[in-house]
């Protein structure tokens, strides 16, 4: 074939979304099983709301794992409400173990929040709990188990809530994006593992190759790594190596499509419902402009890719002016693997999918140990003193404490690992501002300060060095106060930090128009301060959204009580 006509057959491929043509230009892992599903989530509104918790079979690329669904799907049903209504949902165990539903981001009475052992004793086989509050928000939210492992075998779906009054986002057609991670090993032997071995799902380890040709690494470097038995590619505990990433409950192959007319305005509702990962989320060839943060307006910023950490949400809008199809990229922080999915003006068109970049590696920034910028890693002139926690006399020394951060960082201004070199405009926390003013901004009258701790060689994790077992009383607080909160992280292991019943305002940004969150993601050796106003009494779960974290440990409660003499 001739030069011309071959390159204008491929130009017509490429503009026509041919998808066999597309297809055989895939990596194996993404060649799609079917032309591509356009299957809108099964969704349930009004005023009563039946739900059913049980086991299913799930198909995932051609495989069926075991999954705990609600009313049989993974995710399970979205769940549509207004502003202003009372919600009555009813959800029924048709399991052989407990579970529950907590309604990640709304603000509830506490005894609905849905924590076992600590807002209500749970939902027995065969029983039924109902749940009644006032719908108080508007936005973009999730609901998910709070009982044992089971939000990583599927027990998660969306919340979309309308506001009472007019959106300030303009848009002719949304997609909920959900974000999953699943393993076709039952979560319990993923996490006796991580308990056993340290970096046992890393298959991406340095080499003495690498090593040799300082390709990461400098070897004098590597062995003061090696001397505090860390692994500076350890990025992720849980990798590719046994997930497979999806969006909407499907994998890579399965090819979940979103369907666009060109020039439309489209709303994509991004909820990372990921049990232990990071997403990096992309679109090549279209700017996204990020317009909510966890259920929260911002002012619009346009960004070519953004960072969700575990349990976060992002509402972005896209406007595709070119009738072909783009690849929705949503890659593993470690970049291990990746979630993919299209979206197309029409079924069955696909677009390249770009291989997984390089793998991220850790530095002594990501240890609370900069010791004069990226590249002077050595730690040969270190005082070791800052390591053992002489510096921080509020965490608990022992077992579960590898390392306190003798330097720790304000890192909300930073993109992430790995994003170094990417050439575009990549989200950071420092980019947002609310667009209404906040609600509460009077002084702090207090300052707390919490350590997020932990042992990674034994899969330990902590506040302050002590494991929720061993925690005796809760982190009081006074109704209405407000307190200024830094969460410290003494680990190289990023800690999405999610607080239940209240949201928080990130000291970014202008005064007054902090943006409002109730999770953030600290970085590894970083910190970040918000402040917090305890306006709703009872107990509420403050934990890490890694939901091996929390299970080991990294978990608190905070109780928010009236003075003596003081009404609720």
């Amino acid at each position: 074939m001739p030069d011309i006509a071959r390159r204008t057959l491929l130009k017509k491929a490429g503009l026509l979304g041919a998808g066999l043509a597309m297809t055989s230009l895939l990596p194996a892992w993404a060649r799609s099983n079917a032309d591509g599903l356009v299957r809108d989530l099964p969704t349930l509104s009004g005023a009563d709301i039946k739900l059913r918790i049980g086991h299913t079979a799930w198909p995932i690329d051609g495989r069926h794992g075991h999954a705990v669904t609600i009313n049989g799907t993974v995710p399970g049903p979205l769940i549509r409400l207004k502003e202003g209504q009372i919600a009555r949902i009813a959800v029924t165990n048709d399991l052989d173990e407990d579970t529950s539903i907590h309604w990640h981001g709304l603000i509830v009475p506490f005894q609905m929040d849905g924590v076992p052992g600590v807002s209500f004793p749970g939902i027995k086989p065969g029983e039924t709990f109902a749940y009644e509050f006032p719908v108080v928000q508007s936005g973009t939210y999730w609901y998910h188990s709070h009982s044992g492992l089971q939000e990583l075998q599927g027990h998660y779906a969306p919340i979309i809530i309308q506001p009472r009054d007019a959106d300030p986002v303009a848009y002719d057609r949304e997609h909920v994006i959900v974000l999953g991670d699943f393993s076709f090993e039952h979560p319990h032997v993923v996490y006796r593992k991580l308990k056993q071995q340290a970096g046992v799902f890393n298959m991406q380890k340095e080499t003495v190759a690498g090593l040799l040709a300082g390709r990461d690494q400098s070897l004098r470097d590597r062995i003061e790594w090696a001397k505090m038995r860390m692994d500076p590619t350890d990025i992720s505990d849980v990798t590719g190596s046994v997930y497979t990433y999806l969006v909407n409950g499907h994998g890579p192959q399965d090819n979940w499509t979103a369907l666009f007319k060109p020039g439309e305005r489209v709303r994509l509702r991004f909820i990372n419902a990921a049990a232990m990962t990071i997403f990096n989320v992309r679109i090549p060839g279209l700017s996204m402009t990020v317009v909510q943060a966890d259920g929260q307006n911002v002012k619009p910023v346009p960004v070519d890719e953004f960072q969700i950490a575990n349990a976060e949400t992002f509402d972005v809008i896209v406007q595709p002016t070119e009738d072909r199809a783009f690849t929705l990229v949503a890659e593993a922080v470690d970049r291990s693997g990746m979630a993919r999915a299209t979206l197309a003006p029409r079924p069955g068109m696909v677009a390249a999918v770009p291989p997984l970049r390089e793998r991220p590696v850790a530095t002594m920034r990501d240890m609370g140990m900069d010791m004069g910028g990226e590249g002077g890693m050595s730690m040969g002139g270190m005082d070791m003193s800052m390591r053992n926690g002489d510096n921080a006399p509020q965490v608990k020394l022992g077992p579960g404490v590898q390392m306190i951060s003798p330097m720790p960082a304000d890192r909300t201004g930073e993109p992430g690992q790995g994003f170094q070199d990417v050439g575009h405009k990549v989200l950071v926390y420092t980019d947002l501002e609310a667009l209404a003013s906040n609600p509460d901004t009077r002084t702090p009258s207090r300052s707390l300060e919490l350590h997020l701790t932990g042992n990674m060689e034994r899969f330990m994790w902590s506040f302050d060095g002590e494991a929720y077992s061993e925690v005796t009383k809760p982190i009081p607080f006074r109704l209405n106060e407000r307190v200024r909160v830094t969460l410290v992280n003494d680990s190289m292991m990023s800690h999405p930090i999610h607080t239940h019943g209240h949201f928080f305002e990130l000291l970014v940004g202008p005064k007054g128009r902090h943006p409002r969150k109730h999770t953030v993601n600290v970085a590894p050796g970083g910190k970040v301060t918000f402040d917090m106003t305890a306006d709703a009494p009872g107990d509420w779960a403050l934990h890490c959204h890694m939901l091996m974290h929390m299970h080991a440990g990294m978990f608190r409660i905070m109780s928010v009580r009236p003075l003596r003499g003081e009404g609720a």
